[in-house]
């Protein structure tokens, strides 16, 4: 046996997690080491201290642990608490690096083992496809019009910096290391001085940004994760699923699988809210990821020159071939014989002149630079096949599966723009820039004043008009000049980098027929759409709120009816694609409600498509964090209602889920993996004789009305809960962290419905309350079984067991339940200065608090929170002795902050951190 499978079964036997705990316990280690050596052991002594004290102050709720604690913690300097929280928050960074090496390591170790695939992988999906009886055909077809795309987003909830990512990947790296073979004891050494020095680096580098992010560092932060991840790991996922597929039946071995995963972005086309994007920017980010694809076609394309040495004195070349070569600007006499090293040359002399068009700092490095550039990724794509082919046809089938297989499948992914920019602006904006065309033409229509059935009326004429609503002799206001020069920026943009690059414009608050329309009538302006009715892009509604939710198969339906959009519609392939938001929804309605009208919405929606003959392609708008939609991935795509899925999705990655998923790249491609996976069992596996009992969707109505009128009666209707929320969480000062461009509310009120769901979110999760995952479960319990009294709780609990969709949300709501902390909430509750208020407020969620933990613990049939998911259980327990202390600490930070006279930046420096590490101790906060 080898090195290798001797450690993995070394490992296998041991307790489970004991590998885990003790890469944690070495950073650590490390870690305490390192703050004994840079602070003194003053510091690291206090830093033990504290921890201590907040354990016994967490485990067993004592009042005199919570005022030595306090006693503790009143008595920092704020240099000492700057040193301590920073000891914390980096702790939580190094235990997360630590939990992602674990997951590489179990899987790997099964696999080793030849264990069966566990769920949320491929395998296994296809396995339970075998068991169904899925013949090669249908699986064959799913892939042929499957569409998946994980589409990322600048919505700002990470806190970290590229350079600390840096670090913490040169450790994990390590950590990977260190663990796949034996090694020498000196070795080990070497290896165990590396982390210590990448440690010693990260506690000397500015865990927070000193300036704030504009667009194009967020765009160049986006850019980074296909380095980290993309580039390399999307062909490799492919080749999994091409020999997987292989496996499941030889028939399939020849049949291409198409590129259905692709990769969209909001950075850089997200208007809403943001003043920061415009047409410049929107050019900006397009030629920086044209930039970044070509760049890596050059570093591959010369790599497989290297590789394809073989000589025409040995294989034979297609005529197609030989043309390719000829053209090569490779004359070298050493050359000569090597076909396929020319045919690459010349293909990279015509990539150079591609990205030299874009780039005008591109230098010019040989006679290759002089070659004529790609018309298109179609005609680059085309040469690469030629390669293909010839080695396939004479006896080199075997090369074509290595690097120009993955090159092929990358240029098939990301083609020339690299991901597909989605544009999406606010429904409002839309709305004043077609009032102020129309009125500019039109002097007294007066649009904005219009009922809906007129509005309708004048746009559907508009989009039957040949001429162009616009004038060249009329002067616009800069907002509408701002909204029409994007749109011929997008013109421009897919003209240079192919259709791909822009094919989506999305509606925020989408509330009705005319939204959709005004949007049509400003794309047929620019000619994206054509007077005869054809569109070259999505015109994609975001219904957001949970009155928009309840009608939105009511606009469909009528958006369907009409000729004008229906022809739209037809010209995308039969098309519509329906984005739905999680966040506002949850905002409005609370998290009961807000997942309730959603599943109905999706079910409402599904008939409506179904009747009209129309194809629906659904866009999840989830968040991170459960009260924006976040959860794991694979069950929820698995709860949605039957055929919802069809093979075709796009969901949103926000914030620090971006770098929680993607940094690393196994993890990554093992994310990527179980976006598929569980996909294909939401298309092919889950028949529509697998829908809920009507008795559990009228139950579920129900628990929904009362807990929505539990969740409005405190965030709405109670006058003091505005002062309480920004008394109590640090919504304040999560404004002032430089974590992206977009402004945190729509408008300068301190209004709840003003404020973006994100910071409403974040803020809940740094005081430990998760308020927007639970809030209203409670009540609802209560409510459902005073009702019923002899069998309301026998029903709930085989509700939970037979109905995905229950489950699934009881199990996030479980999850954030069992990250807060009641009793860290008091201290924060503690920051209101008005004790009635506090009282009063605090004493309410408190009461929903423990209601809800009571209600999922008997609905479940659990004795405590986690106890069916140890793994959790297991992370939660490890991370609270370093995670409470940064909420203890946070809280007299805020203090000392808020304090009337006290204008110390080091303290709000130190609040910023402490927010750091809390985010990265609870992993999905925002």
């Amino acid at each position: 046996m080898n090195k290798e499978t001797d450690r993995a079964e070394f490992a296998a036997d041991r307790e489970p997690d004991r590998a885990l705990k003790d890469d944690i316990r070495l950073l650590g280690r490390i870690l305490g080491d390192t703050v004994r050596e840079e602070q003194g052991q003053d510091i690291f002594d206090l830093v033990e201290l504290i921890r201590q004290t907040s354990v016994r102050f967490h485990r067993d709720g004592d009042e005199a642990e919570r005022r030595k604690l306090e006693s503790i913690l009143e008595s920092l300097t704020p240099s000492q608490s700057m040193q301590i929280v920073r000891a914390y928050s980096y702790f939580s960074h190094l235990s997360n690096i630590a939990e992602d090496q674990d997951q590489i390591r179990k899987l790997r170790r099964d696999a080793i083992a030849n264990l069966p695939p566990p769920p949320s992988t491929l395998a296994r999906a296809l396995s339970r496809a075998h068991e169904a009886g899925i013949t090669a055909e249908q699986l064959q077809d799913f892939f042929d019009h499957a569409f998946m795309v994980p589409v990322l987003t600048a919505h700002p909830t990470e806190v970290r910096r590229k350079s600390t990512m840096m670090r913490e990947m040169a450790i994990a790296h390590l950590l990977e290391r260190r663990d796949r073979q034996q090694w020498t004891p000196e070795e080990e050494t070497e290896i165990e001085d590396k982390i210590r020095r990448a440690v010693l680096i990260l506690w000397q580098t500015s865990l927070l940004r000193r300036t704030k992010l504009n667009v194009r560092d967020e765009v160049s932060n986006g850019l980074a994760y296909y380095d980290y991840t993309f580039l390399k790991e999307v062909p490799r996922l492919y080749q999994q699923i091409e020999r997987q597929v292989r496996a499941y039946d030889p028939s399939l071995d020849d049949v291409p699988i198409p590129s259905f995963l692709r990769l969209g972005s909001w950075i850089g086309g997200d208007r809403d809210g943001n003043p920061y994007v415009d047409a410049e920017v929107l050019r900006t980010t397009t030629q920086m990821h044209g930039a970044r694809i070509l760049t890596h076609y050059l570093d591959e394309l010369s790599k497989l020159g290297s590789e394809l040495s073989l000589t025409a004195e040995l294989v034979e070349v297609t005529d197609e071939l030989r043309e390719l070569a000829s053209s090569s600007p490779d004359s070298s006499p050493h050359r000569m014989a090597e076909p396929y090293r020319r045919a690459v040359a010349a293909i990279r002399g015509r990539i150079a002149a591609n990205l030299r068009a874009i780039d005008d700092q591109y230098p010019i490095r040989s006679r290759g630079d002089f070659m004529p550039a790609y018309r298109n990724a179609d005609e680059f794509r085309r040469d690469l096949h030629i390669i293909d082919q010839s080695l396939k046809l004479h006896g080199s089938r075997l090369i074509t599966r290595g690097r120009l297989r993955a090159l092929r499948r990358a240029a098939s992914c990301f083609g020339f723009h690299l991901a597909t920019i989605d544009l999406r602006q606010n429904s409002d904006v839309h709305e004043r820039t077609i009032a102020e065309l129309l009125e500019a033409v039109a002097p007294g229509t007066d649009y904005k004043s219009r009922s809906e059935d007129e509005r309708v009326t004048l746009l559907v004429k508009e989009l039957n008009e040949v001429r162009q609503l616009v004038s060249p002799f009329c002067t616009y206001s800069e907002e509408t000049r701002k909204e029409l020069a994007i749109f011929h920026a997008a013109v421009e943009v897919r003209a240079t980098y192919g259709a791909e690059a822009i094919r989506t414009a999305i509606i925020s608050k989408a509330e009705s027929v005319s939204d959709m329309l005004e949007l049509a009538v400003l794309l047929k302006e620019v000619g994206l759409i054509t007077p005869d009715g054809k569109s070259k892009i999505d015109i994609v509604p975001l219904f957001e709120t949970i009155a928009d939710l309840r009608n939105c198969a009511g606009v469909m339906e009528k958006a369907f009816a009409l000729p004008a959009y229906r022809r739209l519609v037809e010209s995308r392939g039969h098309t519509q694609e329906i984005m739905l938001g999680y966040s506002d929804s949850n905002k409005d309605g609370g998290f009961i409600t807000s997942g309730w009208e959603l599943y109905k919405a999706e079910i409402s929606l599904i008939e409506t498509f179904k009747r009209h003959d129309v194809k629906m392609r659904l866009f999840h708008g989830r968040g991170g964090s459960v009260g924006r939609g976040g959860g794991p991935a694979y069950e929820a795509i698995l709860a949605q209602p039957s055929g919802a899925v069809g093979g075709q999705i796009r969901v949103t990655e926000q914030g620090e889920i971006i770098s929680s998923k993607f940094s690393n790249p196994d993890v990554g491609r093992r994310n990527l993996e179980t976006f598929v996976a569980a996909t294909f069992e939401a298309s092919l596996l889950m028949p529509e004789q697998h829908a809920p009992r009507e008795e559990y969707l009228s139950a579920m109505e129900e628990i929904s009305g009362h807990a929505f009128k539990a969740y409005r009666a405190l965030v709405y209707d109670t006058p003091e809960f505005e002062s309480y929320f920004w008394a109590s969480t640090v919504i304040t000062e999560i404004a002032t962290l430089n974590i992206g461009s977009r402004p945190a509310s729509r408008t300068k009120t301190r209004k709840i419905e003003h404020l973006r769901a994100i910071p409403w979110v974040f803020s809940w999760a740094q005081c430990r309350l998760m308020l927007p995952g639970w809030f209203g479960f409670g009540a609802a319990f209560k409510a459902w079984t005073q009702k019923h009294p002899d069998t309301g709780l026998k029903f709930l609990q085989d509700m939970y067991r037979e109905w995905g969709f229950f489950r699934t949300m009881l199990s996030n709501m479980e999850m954030v339940l069992a990250k807060s902390n009641i009793g860290i909430a008091s201290r924060y509750a503690e920051l209101v200065p008005d004790r009635n208020v506090r009282d009063k407020i605090f004493q309410a969620i408190r009461a929903e608090w423990m209601a809800s933990v009571d209600a999922l613990l008997k609905v479940t049939g659990q004795n405590e929170l986690l106890q069916d998911n140890p793994t959790l259980d297991a992370s939660l327990k490890m991370r609270i002795p370093y995670l409470d202390p940064l909420n203890h600490v946070q809280v007299e930070l805020l203090k000392l902050h808020r304090a009337a006279d006290n204008e110390d930046e080091s303290i709000l420096r130190a609040v910023q951190i402490t927010i750091n590490g809390i985010s990265a101790g609870l992993r999905n906060s925002g």
